[in-house]
């Protein structure tokens, strides 16, 4: 009984990240009751694969793919360890090719690289999850792929922004990470590559209606917002396969933005996160999105013209 109780606890630690319970969680835009609770070390790991997958120019059932694989792989954690020499979020192997050890523990280049393989697979997003992502990793356990699919598809389109308010996260502070808006801007290019700042548009200015200010070179970081807490970027609609583009509708665009700024609360100390007339705040109870300003939020929709305002704790 002890035996079994130890197990149960180390399973817990192992599919929560040892961080104490879930802390976020995403649920279906079809009303179809489906959700998927995950810790906030996982939803950072989530959002980074996303924001590399579009970056790329990947489909939505690339990311899910990506998803379930790291689902199944690692438990969306970048762990350090795993079979014989396999590391990270999709445990590669160096011996195997993937990059050296420092490379595959950090999360875009892992999520790259899995993409790159990915892509070369010949009509993979026709394929069975399964048979796709064992075209990429080899695994000597392909069918265990399948029993993630449903997560990773929730996850999938959330963190792609297909699904709008659907992530929620309770937002406790970490103490790993620095906070403010430079941290979030950097954060952002991490992710998402230096264009997220670019091309969206971003603007420096302040809440009184004033004319935006000239964009600042990419070394300033490119974005700023209504105060020195928040960090706004206006959405254009996506005119190519960059990380801002990928052909993907402004609102779409924006959702992503959104949540992965909500996904990187605790991370990152983000007090609130507003888009399309609708904001997420830290520390709510149930994590839910409220409607601030429906006629802004019908605009946002028609228009895609709605920012992404971003604002850290003090």
């Amino acid at each position: 009984m002890v035996l079994l109780a130890v197990a149960g606890y180390l399973a817990v630690q192992y599919l929560t990240g040892g961080r104490g319970g879930p802390g976020c969680k995403v649920v279906s835009a079809d009303d179809d009751g489906a959700s998927y609770e995950f810790t906030p070390e996982q939803a950072v790991n989530a959002a980074t694969i996303a924001a590399v997958g579009t970056g790329r120019g990947m489909p939505e059932r690339a990311v899910t793919i990506a998803l379930a694989t790291a689902l199944q792989e690692s438990g969306l954690r970048n762990i350090e360890h795993g079979d014989r020499d396999s590391l990270g979020l999709f445990q590669q192997r160096p011996s195997q090719g993937w990059g050296t050890p420092k490379q595959i523990m950090e999360p875009t280049y892992a999520a790259g690289v899995f993409y790159e393989h990915l892509a070369k697979v010949p009509g993979y997003t026709r394929l069975p999850l399964t048979v796709a992502a064992q075209r990429v990793q080899r695994s000597g356990f392909p069918q265990a792929y399948a029993k993630h699919e449903p997560d990773a598809t929730l996850l999938a389109a959330a963190f792609t922004g297909r699904a709008a308010a659907t992530l929620t996260c309770q937002g406790r502070p970490g103490a790993t990470r620095a906070s403010g808006p430079d941290a979030v801007r950097a954060a952002l290019v991490r992710d998402f590559g230096r264009e997220v700042l670019q091309e969206a548009g971003a603007e420096v200015g302040d809440s009184g209606g004033s004319s935006p200010k000239p964009t600042p070179s990419p070394s300033s970081g490119g974005a700023s917002g209504e105060d020195d807490r928040t960090v706004t970027l206006p959405v254009r609609d996506g005119t190519g396969t960059g990380a801002v583009g990928g052909g993907r509708s402004a609102l779409q665009r924006g959702w992503q933005l959104a949540h992965w700024a909500v996904a990187n609360a605790s991370a990152l100390h983000i007090e609130r996160v507003s888009y399309a007339g609708r904001e997420w705040s830290a520390g709510v109870t149930d994590g839910a999105w409220r409607t601030t300003d429906a006629k802004n939020a019908e605009g946002a929709a028609g228009q895609g013209s709605e920012a992404v305002r971003i604002t850290t704790a003090r």
